[in-house]
């Protein structure tokens, strides 16, 4: 990769140093091109008028995505956030009292709230299988708790509070063999390194654009096996999802779209285009490779201070990194690092309610590089974390 010329595309390089992309990452010029073009076009002839005009690219987004996870583009359905996107997919599922849903401790706040709804709703039981040795999901527990009741295997990839990367293709494996639905919520491992359905072997992924991937805010999709459609029933039916059939009923349209409402942003949809065109472009694997590298040298940095420790588990560990300072609150870590002009954020225990009852952890400092981060700006930011009084 030439780092200085993805710096230079990159206009928020030069005025701070950006860690925080495991929340919203730097745009490259670009992704914003891309974005104003369509809000131009947008302004000057009319929005459905200018939606007519990019319908090529588009259908290519829907390509792009599919491309990006080893997918169809059929498979592919866009949405305003990775929430809506992760609720369509799981709130379109049947499941009666009785039924289970099994997940991991580092599974996402929401999702464990939409578990719970479910679950007070339906009488399901939700069941968190144990970590391993490595701190990430135990597949050997996990092969043990699959039962004929369960319904459900949901697991994050890779969670918002650390860096684990969960065993995510055995995880598959184990659904695979048990005819169990799998869905990988892949909202922080998209765009940080290669994630393919085929290797993972999951039925449906979600996604958002403006993470790793360095898309807009307002994006997010869901990809859905072709061959699982017919166990899910979409909780929402409209103009886009599906078509009336002349009396009183419907049909579903073809495919992932069949979860899709009729509005949408195609400003944000061809800025989210450009974004992963430019990361397959660039290819998932160096992209992997210098990413993950920062993440170890900074995490490896961090550990050789003073009263500062790490807390990322898991034997593959992500560029995610999350620390805490002895007698100093992470806020005021971030705020003290955000004076410096370094950009990082604070988990909370309440995004990750089974790993917070396991281990119990405070609010945390969350440092996350990408590939245009420089291992100056790394050194530049643990200076200002070792200067802290402490």
């Amino acid at each position: 990769m030439d780092i200085a010329a993805l710096r230079a595309q990159t206009p928020g390089c030069a005025h701070r140093v950006h860690l925080n992309n495991a929340g919203a990452a730097l745009m490259s010029r670009p992704t914003l091109e891309a974005m104003s073009a369509q809000l131009r076009l947008e302004a000057e002839i009319g929005g459905y008028e200018a939606a007519e005009v990019v319908q090529e690219a588009i259908a290519d987004t829907y390509e792009a995505v599919a491309e990006l996870v080893g997918g169809r583009s059929a498979e592919v359905a866009f949405f305003d956030n990775a929430t809506h996107a992760w609720n369509a997919g799981f709130y379109s599922m049947r499941f009666r009292r009785g039924d289970r849903i099994l997940t991991g401790r580092a599974e996402y706040g929401s999702n464990v709230l939409a578990y719970l709804q479910v679950a007070r709703r339906t009488g399901v039981e939700v069941v968190v299988v144990p970590n391993d040795a490595h701190g990430q999901i135990d597949v050997a527990a996990l092969a043990r708790l699959v039962d004929e009741r369960t319904r459900l295997i949901g697991l994050s990839h890779v969670p918002t509070s650390g860096g684990l990367v969960n065993p995510a293709a055995e995880v598959g494996r184990i659904a695979r063999e048990a005819g169990v639905l799998f869905l990988l919520d892949a909202t922080q491992s998209v765009g940080q390194f290669p994630v393919d359905v085929e290797t993972i072997g999951c039925d449906l992924l979600t996604g958002t654009g403006r993470k790793f991937l360095r898309g807009p805010r307002g994006t997010g999709f869901l990809w859905v096996r072709l061959d699982a459609l017919e166990r899910l029933d979409p909780f929402v039916a409209e103009i886009r999802s599906a078509t009336w059939d002349g009396r009183r009923g419907f049909d579903w349209v073809d495919g992932a779209r069949r979860f899709e409402s009729w509005e949408n942003s195609y400003v944000n949809l061809l800025g989210l285009r450009a974004a992963v065109r430019q990361a397959l472009e660039l290819g998932l694997d160096a992209i992997a490779e210098r990413t993950l590298a920062l993440g170890t040298e900074l995490r490896a940095r961090l550990d050789e201070l003073r009263g500062v420790s790490t807390h990322d588990l898991g034997e593959v560990r992500c560029a995610i990194v999350t620390a805490g300072v002895a007698d100093v609150a992470s806020a005021d870590v971030a705020a003290a690092l955000k004076r410096a002009s370094v950009n990082v954020t604070v988990t909370v225990p309440e995004d990750t309610q089974f790993d917070t009852e396991d281990r119990g952890l405070p609010p945390l400092v969350r440092l996350s590089p990408h590939y245009y981060n420089t291992e100056q700006e790394l050194e530049y930011a643990v200076e200002q974390i070792a200067a802290l009084p402490h």
